[in-house]
């Protein structure tokens, strides 16, 4: 029970921020936290990560459909055999998912509002580049994936000592 209220928390906190930032931004909007470097601002997206597949609402949806319901069944087979890491990371992919498909499912659109600009001199020639901007249910899914990296890193280095 305990990685469904980790997927709750991350889809309330992701729901909540984003709810903010549709209130209190315009569109294009940007507010310093770091100077330069990390902002907040208001951007829609109607593709998936780093903006690829623009326009394919249904499709994104149906995905989305399908992975949760993968996700609920693989969440719900390692709980039951007793692990811990691959339960937390796929409740935190769970938890994304459902965030960036409501937005979807009711607005046509994920509302992403995380940006980062890296400005630097690379051996004497200026580097300007900014990361594709992001929000909460992003970040829950690359942290989730990153850890089910980790668990399978583990589980292989388990799998050659025994």
């Amino acid at each position: 029970m305990r990685y469904y209220i980790y997927a709750i928390i991350v889809l309330l906190v992701d729901q909540a921020t984003k709810w903010l930032i549709v209130q209190r931004l315009a569109i294009g909007d940007e507010v310093p936290v770091i100077g330069e470097f990390f902002q907040i601002t208001s951007h829609r997206n109607k593709g998936a990560a780093f903006g690829i597949l623009q326009n394919q609402r249904w499709f994104f949806i149906l995905i989305t459909l399908m992975v949760v319901v993968g996700v609920i069944w693989y969440l719900e087979k390692m709980r039951r055999a007793g692990h811990k890491l691959m339960p937390f990371a796929l409740s935190l992919l769970l938890g994304g998912a459902v965030g960036n498909f409501i937005d979807r499912l009711l607005f046509g659109q994920v509302v992403d509002f995380l940006k980062f600009r890296f400005q630097f001199n690379w051996f004497g020639t200026p580097v300007d580049y900014t990361y594709p901007i992001f929000n909460v249910a992003d970040s829950a899914i690359c942290v989730g994936v990153a850890l089910i990296f980790v668990d399978a890193l583990i589980n292989w280095r388990k799998e050659r000592r025994g």
